[in-house]
């Protein structure tokens, strides 16, 4: 599809919504498939001046409810896979429009910002996060914000009219903002594979058959691949939602360029990058600089800058600061504070909880957290709310004491398994029934029982 056909695409269902009553700070959700009717529906909902909410059909039934009910949207953008996901209550209750992709359309204009209203302070989408198995927690992002990510992204990874970007990430995770953005602001072509091209050596062949130049991809995507050194035409590769190993980046940086992307969504998807060089051999994997109109500040417990080699939380500051949490307050004062080495009046810092030290060069090293937060494949997980799902049926009592005092589990898409706990896990077989309870969104397909396994300790 052309731009120019996209644009038509986008333009009628922005006016219908516009007719329909969508203004600007509404939330529109949207329940479809990774496909271009999604990407016309986005596009529509921008357009119209409302901020779309992300649903995957793919994620379990009783988060899409929370999701729906929390946001209370004013309209829902479904396709045939949203509809069957939702269930006809949720459909019936919500009024609804099925986006389809239209034969040629003759030409409208575009809805005029200024006729409604629309300012670059209004909400552009509200991306649930973390709170896998407690209270998702939606995350109001601005335009100002959005705007900024796809100029910085651009001029960082040099994206051109002439760039071919894949559109990997789930509509709910919010590396899909940063992939279709980076794309469509550029003029570049953006490519969106099928379920079944997005893993494994599939996805080595998609990269290679469609000439992808630009990737945004999760480490545990790539751990399982035959070779590394060669991932088809891709000229610029970003790690993003999980640390990778020193080992992977050197892999990947024989032949393409490699960036590790930092960056809660709390602060507009990325709020710094480091560009890997060839060769490595530190061990150590740096979250770089922050990118541009961004600050980052490492704060001690009285919110007091530490030295220079010292560690500190992580505050982050400038244009991609979200608005803070929907419908939740008492988090928001908490964690987006007034900010007050920014010389802008009204400016606000994401305390993010990450702990991190600035190196002599200005770039961050990334130290971990300062609670018991994990990530998992991108996704933020709060360990200790975990524990209570750990202790229902159909786990045995003796298996239930097992995996209830299992405080921190990780796993990678090939499921390899990290386990520190105070009681050793001797029985790898409980372990997919406990993951697919409590973070049934990222539990893998295969399991393996490593040799090591039951000897590993508390540490």
């Amino acid at each position: 599809m052309t731009y120019a056909a996209l644009n038509d695409q986008a333009n009628h269902l922005a006016h219908r919504l516009i007719a329909l009553g969508v203004r600007p700070d509404d939330r529109v959700a949207l329940c479809m498939e990774r496909s271009l009717a999604m990407v016309v529906g986005l596009l529509a909902i921008l357009k119209a001046g409302g901020g779309y909410v992300p649903l995957d059909p793919q994620y379990p039934g009783d988060r899409l409810a929370f999701v729906l009910a929390d946001c209370e949207p004013v309209l829902l953008l479904v396709d045939s896979a949203g509809r069957q996901a939702l269930g006809d209550t949720a459909v019936a209750t919500i009024p609804c429009i099925d986006v389809e992709i239209l034969d040629a359309l003759p030409p409208v204009e575009n809805p005029d910002p200024a006729t409604i209203g629309l300012t670059s302070a209004h909400l552009a989408y509200v991306i649930y996060t973390s709170g896998s198995t407690g209270i998702p927690k939606g995350v109001l992002v601005e335009h100002r914000g959005l705007v900024n990510l796809a100029h910085a992204q651009i001029a960082l990874f040099g994206v051109s009219v002439h760039s071919r970007v894949i559109q990997f990430a789930s509509s709910s995770f919010d590396a899909s903002v940063w992939e279709i953005v980076m794309a469509l602001s550029s003029g570049a072509s953006l490519h969106i594979p099928e379920e079944e091209m997005r893993q494994g050596n599939a996805l080595v062949d998609y990269l290679t058959h469609h000439a992808i130049t630009h990737a945004t991809l999760p480490p545990a995507c790539l751990y399982g691949l035959e070779d590394l050194e060669s991932l088809g035409p891709v000229e610029t590769l970003i790690v993003a939602g999980e640390t990778p190993t020193s080992a992977l980046i050197n892999a990947l940086a024989t032949n393409i360029e490699v960036f590790n992307a930092y960056g809660p969504t709390e602060g507009t998807v990325c709020a710094s990058a480091w560009r890997a060089p060839k060769g490595l051999e530190a061990s150590t994997i740096l979250i770089g600089r922050p990118i541009a109109n961004t600050r980052i500040y490492l704060l001690d417990a009285h919110a007091q800058p530490v030295p220079l080699g010292a560690v500190g939380e992580l505050y982050i500051g400038g244009a991609g600061v979200a608005r803070g949490y929907l419908n939740q307050p008492e988090l928001t004062a908490e964690r987006f504070l007034d900010d007050p080495f920014s010389p802008l009046a009204g400016a606000r810092m994401y305390r993010s909880g990450d702990l991190a030290r600035y190196l002599p060069d200005g770039n961050l090293e990334f130290l971990g957290r300062n609670d018991h937060q994990v990530k998992i494949r991108g996704f933020r997980i709060d360990v200790w709310p975990s524990i209570p799902r750990c202790a229902t049926p159909p786990l045995s009592p003796a298996k239930t004491h097992r995996a209830t005092n299992a405080w921190w589990l990780m796993w990678s898409l090939t499921a390899k398994v990290r386990l520190k706990a105070k009681t050793v896990l001797k029985r790898a077989a409980i372990l997919p029934p406990v993951c697919a309870r409590i973070w049934p969104s990222v539990c893998p397909t295969t399991w393996y029982r490593r040799p090591m396994f039951a000897s590993m300790r508390y540490r």
